[in-house]
């Protein structure tokens, strides 16, 4: 894969991630809670993976047990988490400031993957790094000097949802090499789906389930900003860094933010703006990096069944 569709491929998920709020936004609407849209999407997405690929490409739903334990990591402690605490945030504030606090994650992706990987921490890596730090701190109002426009509960989860998103790039990449995009999303979704059905509680609220609209939404969420999304995202970090990945990935806050704005009349100041256009900047300083290190790797075949 040539360097620029691999960085366009992770590009175009993280975009698809960024619609993730619109959809969500409206599921709220129906009385149901964060934890309930996540389990939702994450059931919606193993059965509808496990349907589609079952009949197309049954070969790709072969793994070795021994993986198991990164694909429940990858489901449970990344995918399941993370969404809660960003959907949480959104819930509690807004689209707008939900994902840009999401976006601390570069910062942990960077730090992990020093110690999992051996990346370097290349000076145009840290800029990168603190221009999304300065870039989040101004949106939350941390800067410059104003009173914070969330509470610290609401900027702690905020940081989390941060957090286990970074788990995706540095789990993911332990199985990268080894099985197709296709294969590592179907049984994250479908691992953090069982954990989710039984202490979720969603069968105590099944009013919201009675209502058509509402699983057009569903369905838009699983198909789009879920199931596409997380297939590109990780069919690029086949090839790209883990670090440089998760920055690339900040693109989702600028498409987020837009449908913030546009769709749900979210009020920006001048310094969250200027946070924004910091964390724009710290993308196009990963992708326009005169030392970026592209990592040429032949995609393995994976053997058909017979």
């Amino acid at each position: 894969m040539r360097p620029a569709v691999a960085y366009g491929i992770t590009v175009g998920g993280a975009a698809f991630w960024g619609l993730t709020g619109f959809f969500v936004q409206y599921l709220y609407e129906f009385g149901l809670a964060p934890i309930e849209v996540v389990t939702i999407r994450m059931v919606l997405s193993a059965i509808v993976m496990f349907s589609i690929v079952g009949v197309v490409r049954p070969y790709l739903l072969k793994i070795h047990w021994r993986d198991l334990p990164y694909f429940i990591g990858l489901g449970v402690v990344s995918i399941a988490f993370f969404n809660w605490c960003y959907f949480t945030v959104m819930e509690e504030a807004n689209l707008s400031i939900a994902v840009v606090l999401l976006y601390t994650s570069p910062v942990f992706v960077a730090i992990l993957s020093r110690i999992f990987f051996k990346e370097k921490l290349t000076g145009n890596k840290i800029i990168a790094i603190i221009l999304t730090l300065l870039g989040c701190s101004f949106v939350a109002g941390l800067l410059p000097g104003e009173s914070m426009s969330i509470s610290g509960t609401v900027l702690l989860i905020g940081a989390a949802s941060g957090f286990f998103c970074s788990l995706y790039s540095v789990i993911g990449k332990f199985v990268s090499m080894k099985y197709s995009s296709i294969t590592i999303t179907a049984y994250a979704m479908l691992c953090g789906g069982l954990f989710l059905l039984p202490v979720s509680g969603i069968e105590k609220n099944t009013q919201p389930l009675m209502e058509p609209v509402m699983w057009g939404y569903a369905m838009g969420s699983v198909l789009i900003s879920t199931i596409l999304a997380y297939i590109m995202y990780t069919a690029g970090l086949r090839y790209i860094e883990s670090s440089h990945a998760a920055i690339l990935s900040t693109v989702e806050p600028i498409v987020a933010i837009a449908v913030g704005v546009t769709v749900f009349q979210d009020v920006l100041t001048i310094w969250q703006t200027v946070g924004i256009l910091l964390v724009f900047t710290s993308i196009l300083l990963s992708i326009f990096s005169r030392k970026r290190k592209f990592k040429h790797q032949k995609e393995k075949t994976v053997p058909k069944l017979s």
